[in-house]
């Protein structure tokens, strides 16, 4: 290149430049494939590893119900011992002991599952009749609505439901002679009660504990231990009718009735479940065996006018 004066000067690139420019573009191509690479090998380790726990998820589903469905989703015997063990050592007064706890846990085992459980009373045993249970649907009816909400909250597997008891354990002698007038027309033994207004029938339950069929009503409550208590005679009466009424599943209902000596419980028992239903018994729990019957029966038991008979020949004699 020549300047003004005529004088060439000479102007060299140094090679310096152009790499500088070069390594740039180098180091940029490494960064970019670099975290190109690390993506691409997250992203087959996250579906490797995606696919590893759906797999897995589904064995384990497989085993479970494979698990379910040996022996009819029944809980081990070992487990159902330890349950009654620990349940009949407590140091609570009001609870069952074992002997009356084995009773109604043999039953529940040998229901077929699942198996339906309708319970009056929210006590001590509650949650152990909802384990022992296991797979099927277990209902709790309750006087308390307070404590019926709490024992929900706290316990949110548990379905409990509370009802107001109408009946009083000074009237007894009154509803049981009502029930006997009405026993073809609002206290039949074949109904539903959800539509009845016989005295001792239970109608405000909800709606679907009329529709189920029952395989075990326990009765162990309310209290009936002072005049104005409501007594267990609206549950047995219930009991009585719901186990004839069923429409379907097995024809026979088991029904204990707990705190059963010689009082009330045992009177309105053996005169709504009836005493030829009766399989066993203790001091404390009373076990009926109830068949469903015809819509078209008006005589809670078979052998009522047959004992009646017997009874008046025997006092004539």
């Amino acid at each position: 290149m020549k300047n003004n004066n005529g004088n060439t000067k000479l102007i060299l690139l140094h090679p310096y430049i152009q790499k500088q420019g070069s390594s740039n573009r180098l180091w940029l191509l490494a960064f970019i494939s670099f975290f190109t690479l690390a993506f691409l090998l997250t992203l087959i380790y996250t579906r490797e590893s995606t696919a590893t726990t759906t797999a897995a998820t589904a064995l384990t589903a497989t085993a479970i119900g494979t698990s379910s469905n040996f022996n009819n989703g029944a809980l081990p015997t070992t487990v159902i011992n330890t349950l009654l063990h620990y349940a009949s050592k407590s140091n609570d007064s009001f609870h069952m002991p074992y002997a009356e706890l084995k009773p109604i846990s043999d039953v529940l085992r040998k229901c077929s599952s699942p198996c339906n459980l309708l319970v009056f009373g929210l006590t001590h045993e509650t949650l152990l009749w909802k384990a022992l249970n296991h797979n099927g649907r277990t209902v709790f009816i309750d006087e308390n609505r307070y404590y019926a909400a709490y024992i929900e909250e706290l316990h949110p597997e548990i379905d409990a439901y509370d009802v107001h008891y109408t009946t009083k354990m000074k009237e007894a002698k009154d509803l049981m002679a009502t029930a006997k007038e009405q026993i073809r027309n609002e206290c039949r033994p074949v109904q539903n009660l959800l539509f009845s207004e016989c005295k001792l029938g239970l109608n405000d339950l909800p709606n679907h504990v009329y529709e189920v069929d029952w395989d075990v009503i326990l009765v162990d409550g309310p209290r009936g231990d002072w005049p104005d208590a409501p007594g267990r005679i609206s549950p047995i009466f219930t009991a009585g009718v719901l186990a004839r009424s069923k429409k379907g599943g097995n024809a026979k209902t088991h029904v204990f009735v707990h705190d059963f000596r010689e009082g009330l419980e045992r009177v309105y028992g053996d005169e709504f479940l009836c005493r030829e239903n009766l399989v066993e018994e203790t001091d404390f729990l009373g076990h009926y065996v109830v068949e469903k019957m015809d819509e078209n029966c008006f005589q809670f038991c078979h052998n009522k006018t047959e004992s009646a008979t017997t009874s008046s020949s025997s006092s004539s004699s």
